[in-house]
C-alpha cells in the first residue's frame, strides 16, 4: 500500500490487529527485512512497516531531506491511518529517526524501543559513512560489500555462521551493483550526518527501552549508555556476543524484547 508524502509515494504495510506499533528500518533495510518477524509481531498487535524515502518500494528522493524529514513522514503516515498514538521500534538509522519522532511529536508516542542507536552522528561515524559513499562510487559490488557488511556483524556470529554470511553475500551482490540503490544509499547516509539530539532527548517522557550489543562496532555500547543517562524514563539491556545487526543475529531475543516491552500492562509492583 502507498500514501503520499511531499510528492513521494511511500510504501507501508499493516498486519494484525491490537495495540499498534511501527518499526523503523535500518539504513540498508526495507519492509521486506522484517518478513521473518511478521507472524510474531502481528499475532496480538497491529504491526506497521514503512519504507523511508529512498528505501525499498518508496520513491527515490525528490527533495533534500534529513532525519527530521523521515520523522515527519512517520507522523504523516499515522495521520493517514488516523492513529493518535503508537509505540515505535527503531534500529540504527531507524532508531535515530525514532528519536527525532519522539522529541518532535511526543503526544503521538506510547513506548519507545531503540536498538543500536546513537544520540548524535559523531565525526568518527560520519567518516565511516564517507567511506561507504566513496566505495559506492566505484560501482564495485564486492568492494561495497566488504566495506559495509562484515563490520555490522559480531565476529562471534560471523565466524560461527560463515555459510549464512556467504549466502548473504550472494544475495546482496545484485543490489550492490545497482547504481540507483547506491545513489539512494548515498543520500540516506548524508541524511544522517546532521543527526544531533544530545540537547533534546531529555525531553522524551515515554517509557524507553534501549538495547545495546556488546560487539557492535558501528554504534558501540557507550553510545547507548549516553541515551540511558539522558532519557529520564529509560531502561537498558545488553546483548552478549552480538553485533550491530542484532535483529539478524538474535531474532528470538529481538522479538521478545520488542513484544514484552510494548505490551506489558502492569509496570509497577504494588504491595
Amino acid at each position: 500500500m502507498f500514501f503520499k508524502f511531499k510528492e513521494h509515494n511511500i510504501f507501508y504495510d499493516i498486519k494484525g490487529k491490537g495495540k499498534p506499533f511501527i518499526i523503523l528500518n535500518g539504513i540498508m533495510m526495507s519492509t521486506k527485512s522484517w518478513e521473518v518477524f511478521v507472524n510474531s509481531f502481528s499475532n496480538n498487535n497491529m504491526f506497521i512497516r514503512v519504507d523511508f524515502i529512498d528505501q525499498g518500494q518508496s520513491d527515490k528522493a525528490l527533495i533534500t531531506y534529513d532525519q527530521d524529514t523521515q520523522a515527519e513522514l512517520v507522523k504523516a503516515l499515522l495521520d493517514y491511518l488516523t492513529l493518535d498514538k503508537v509505540s515505535v521500534v527503531g534500529i540504527s538509522y531507524g532508531g535515530e529517526v525514532a528519536l527525532h519522532f519522539a522529541v518532535n511529536y511526543p503526544e503521538r508516542l506510547d513506548r519507545l524501543v531503540l536498538f543500536n542507536t546513537t544520540a548524535k552522528t559523531s565525526a568518527w561515524l560520519k567518516d565511516i559513512g564517507e567511506g561507504w559513499i566513496i566505495t559506492s562510487r566505484t560501482l564495485d559490488p564486492m568492494a561495497y560489500y566488504y566495506q559495509t557488511i562484515p563490520v555490522i556483524y559480531s565476529p562471534h556470529f560471523y565466524q560461527k555462521r560463515l555459510d549464512w554470511m556467504r549466502r548473504r553475500e550472494e544475495t546482496l551482490k545484485p543490489t550492490f551493483s545497482n547504481p540507483v540503490f547506491l545513489k539512494a544509499m548515498e543520500r540516506l547516509t548524508r541524511s544522517s550526518e546532521s543527526h544531533d539530539l544530545l540537547n533534546r532527548i531529555n525531553e522524551i517522557v515515554a517509557p524507553t527501552l534501549i538495547v545495546t550489543a556488546e560487539e557492535d562496532y558501528l554504534t558501540p555500547t557507550p553510545e547507548q549508555k549516553v541515551l540511558k543517562d539522558l532519557i529520564p524514563n529509560s531502561f537498558i539491556v545488553s546483548l552478549p556476543k552480538t553485533g550491530h545487526a542484532s535483529m539478524y543475529e538474535t531474532p528470538l531475543i529481538f522479538a521478545s524484547l520488542v513484544l514484552g516491552f510494548i505490551n506489558t500492562k502492569d509496570t509497577e509492583y504494588n504491595i
